[in-house]
């Protein structure tokens, strides 16, 4: 089974139901009660439920459908839960710290452990998750090298001239391939944040909703250059971005955009989607620069 953000995070809510409302081993979970509750449709809260039911928290019912088999189960995952909170704020502080020059190129592992009060489990994920998105690696030896990211404002002004070049024309491009099951996802994703995870959503898990997107889009082209183009882009930008989110009464209007632009695309209507594209990431780039400008 794809572990997406909406799954994951959508299992961490029947978690907290299943704590808040005090249930008990043996309590059934409806899923059409699920879905209306956390206001997405029944395909993520069952895809939610197995991966509770992997975990030892839910089995699966006689006649059916998940029960909850632990409840202690249910406790320990919500106490990781707040464990990943924390990571994610030590996560966030070395992004901003390598954004602003106060670490070096090369840094080593005691160095991070001093500097951040760091377990050596919490930084063993840290570092893995740096290392999977691109922006450290590891040197021969005990070392880290930081890898090249976007710092400057005209840099990311650059960004979003660029993507306005790439994004709108693979929509354009002769071997542009519908990936319905795909873009489908997407746009739950897209509703389940405009229904009220935009409010819940950590940046981190945002930005990768919505560059996934992005990115579900252009492989439809097939053409491997735009698609290399926008993950790399992404990988440089993914830093910058963390401090550039955009209130989230503002990135609630842009996902909105995000479903209409996916509307057309499920409906075959390129060019339109194409056009539609070109306005949603001028008006996106200028709203997070302007939103940079006032931080300094």
């Amino acid at each position: 089974m794809q572990t997406t953000p909406l799954i994951v995070s959508l299992a961490d809510q029947i978690v907290a139901h299943i704590r808040t409302d005090k249930l008990s081993e043996g309590d059934r979970l409806v899923e059409r009660k699920l879905a209306e509750q956390l206001r997405v449709s029944r395909s993520p809260v069952r895809n939610a439920m197995k991966l509770l039911h992997e975990a030892g928290v839910l089995k699966q019912g006689e006649g059916g459908g998940y029960m909850i088999a632990d409840v202690g189960a249910a406790e320990k995952l919500s106490r990781e839960s707040a464990s990943t909170e924390d990571d994610e704020q030590i996560y966030l502080t070395i992004a901003d710290d390598r954004l602003h020059g106060r670490l070096p190129e090369k840094i080593t592992e005691s160095e991070f452990l001093r500097r951040y009060d760091l377990t050596k489990g919490q930084l063993s994920k840290i570092l893995l998750r740096m290392a999977n998105e691109g922006w450290i690696e590891r040197l021969p030896g005990h070392g880290w090298a930081f890898l090249p990211v976007l710092t400057s404002l005209q840099a990311y002004e650059d960004s979003y001239r660029f993507r306005l070049l790439i994004e709108p024309a693979a929509l354009l491009e002769p071997t542009f391939n519908l990936n319905r099951p795909a873009l489908l996802r997407c746009r739950e994703e897209q509703e389940w944040l405009v229904n009220g995870g935009i409010w819940t959503v950590s940046d981190a898990k945002l930005f990768g909703l919505n560059s996934g997107m992005h990115e579900a889009i252009i492989e439809c082209c097939q053409n491997s250059f735009f698609i290399d183009a926008l993950n790399r882009l992404d990988r440089l930008r993914r830093l910058i971005d963390y401090r550039q989110m955009l209130d989230r009464n503002s990135a609630r209007e842009r996902c909105l955009e995000h479903i209409e632009l996916l509307d057309l695309i499920l409906a075959g209507k390129n060019e339109e989607a194409s056009r539609y594209m070109a306005r949603h990431l001028e008006d996106l780039g200028r709203l997070k620069t302007v939103a940079r400008e006032m931080r300094g």
